[in-house]
Formats: structure tokens, sequence, C-alpha cells
């Protein structure tokens, strides 16, 4: 019988356009989780410790480029098909378009709430529609997203706010972010996470600093007002190679405990 909740890695960082390093960010959260420093209850109380029906499977066994996508998308429709719901370690964000792609086959009504200094939004990027700077605009132009609300935003150029235009996406950017935002979602809800939605004084390790982000506590409040239900979620771009003594890859492990305690309500 399949776990309610299953944790994947999937250590790709190829498709990154300015540092590598999110490959190597699964095994780094998961060694900081583990490490003692934390125990494995949630905010909400959800002892993960002594819960049964969630399990971390592993890194995907991927390979590289386009094989790399479908191999992603294949694994993750697997997972799906037993009927678990699954959070994504990554890799970069180019993981989240294969990883919708799989979700959307079995969510066809699907909202996603993308948490990032970036809209990721590109038709293309360096030459690249696999970069990690568009998968969002993959998703939308494959229709795999009813609704897409993006978060944190405070690097938007004029070629992306064209194209969030074109696809309806709503756009909440940092400079009009209140700590008491309410947000309007219902399920099925996916959560794509990348850390450096994060001011870099909360989280240091990640390949493209954006000043003036968001804080733990805003991001926790965003999850914590889904009304849901959240179905799947992914947190990315975490670079353990740029971190300063594990701070981000304990946000991260924080970040991985709630997520799977919203993911098994």
């Amino acid at each position: 019988m399949a776990h309610k909740v299953t944790v994947v890695g999937v250590p790709l960082d190829e498709n990154s356009s300015f540092l590598r390093g999110p490959a190597l960010a699964p095994a780094r959260i998961r060694a900081v989780l583990h490490a003692g420093a934390m125990n494995l209850t949630t905010e909400d109380g959800v002892d993960l410790g002594v819960r049964s029906d969630w399990h971390d499977s592993g890194n995907l066994e991927i390979g590289t480029g386009e094989a790399a996508i479908a191999d992603i998308e294949r694994q993750m429709a697997a997972l799906l098909a037993m009927g678990t719901r699954v959070l994504a370690l990554g890799g970069d964000h180019s993981i989240t378009f294969p990883i919708i792609r799989a979700v959307a086959g079995v969510h066809p009504n699907l909202t996603i709430l993308h948490i990032d200094a970036h809209p990721d939004l590109y038709d293309e990027f360096d030459g690249s529609r696999r970069s990690h700077a568009c998968p969002f605009a993959r998703i939308m132009e494959n229709g795999l997203a009813t609704r897409l609300m993006q978060v944190g935003i405070r690097a938007m150029n004029a070629h992306q706010r064209q194209q969030a235009d074109r696809f309806g996406v709503e756009v909440i950017e940092m400079r009009a972010f209140r700590p008491d935002l309410a947000l309007d979602l219902h399920g099925p809800v996916y959560i794509s996470l990348d850390l450096d939605a994060l001011d870099p004084a909360f989280a240091p390790g990640v390949s493209h600093h954006e000043p003036g982000g968001l804080s733990v506590r805003d991001v926790l409040r965003l999850l914590a007002g889904v009304e849901g239900p959240i179905i799947g979620a992914d947190i990315v771009e975490y670079n353990p190679i740029r971190d300063h003594a594990d701070m981000t890859a304990a946000v991260a492990a924080k970040f991985y405990k709630e997520l799977v305690g919203y993911l098994l309500k």
C-alpha cells in the first residue's frame, strides 16, 4: 500500500543559468533535517517521527537533457498513480515543468502557488526553453494550470510582464506584499517554493541573491493560508555551495517538515 506522502529528491541543475550546485541540495537538506538539531514535529503539531503514512524514498534516477525531463515526468506519474502525494526536493526550478505535467494528469483543474523572487516566465533564456528561468511559460502554454499565482516577485522585466499578461498570471510583487496578505486559493493547490523568494538574510544559500525578499515567517503564513487541499509541492534552488553554516539548509528542512504536514491532511 502506498504512503500518503512521498518525498523524492530531483538532483538536476544542468538548466541553471548562473551557477551549478542545486543538484547537491536534496542530500544536504536531509542531512540537516536528521542531524539532531531539530525534531520532526510541525508547527501544527504533526509529529512526522511517529507517522507511518509518509516516507522519503531518496532521489529519482535521471539522465541529462531532454531525457532528464522525461525521466522526471515518468517517475512522478508512477508515484501519483499509486495514490501518493509528492514533495520534490530540487534541484533547479526546471524540474517543476515535468512534475506539473505529471500532476496535471491527475488534477486537471490545478492551481499553482509559486513563491519566488523571479517569475520564471521567459519564453527562452540563453537559447534554452528548458532553462530554470522558463518553467512557468512551459506550464501555462501547455494549459497545465487553471490558475497561477506568484508571490514575492521582485525581478520582473518587460518580457516577463508581457508573458504574465499573456497567460493571465496573478502576480503579487514584493513591493505590494503585506504580512497579512490573504490568498483566495482553493484546491487542488500545488506549491512551488523557490528559496530565493526569501531575503538573502534568511537564505544565503541560493544562486541568485535578490535583496528585499520574504522572511521565513512570511512564507509559513502563506502556506498556512492556503485553504487547500495541497496535493503536491516542490522546494527548489537551494545551493549548498553558497550556504553559510547550513543556514539555508535548515530553512529548507523547516519547509520540508511543514509541507509534509500539509500534504498529510
